[in-house]
């Protein structure tokens, strides 16, 4: 398990619900990523210019740490399922 820092948690979740707000109505199984992306072009040019990095480099930050928190959601949701199976296999056993 990778872990954040704070301030990878906070660059993370500013985009995230930057994304909420301008990303509503989209559906991203069916919206291709690089027209995801441009709907986030403006929150990644204000962090780039506060942080007087190239956009560039937010961009590679936000798909890293997205794409690993996707795996710990992914994983974390595999343990919470295998843990209800296995209570429910206790249930049915105990019956």
């Amino acid at each position: 398990v990778i872990t954040m820092t704070k301030e990878q948690e906070a660059f993370l979740t500013r985009i995230n619900q930057y994304a909420e707000k301008v990303m509503a109505d989209i559906d991203p199984q069916k919206t291709p990523i690089s027209v995801q992306l441009e709907n986030l072009r403006p929150i990644m040019e204000t962090i780039a210019a506060e942080q007087n990095r190239p956009l560039e480099d937010i961009f590679i930050e936000y798909m890293d740490l997205a794409s690993e928190f996707s795996v710990q959601n992914a994983q974390q949701f595999k343990e919470d399922y295998l843990d209800f199976d296995m209570v429910q296999d206790d249930i049915y056993k105990s019956h």
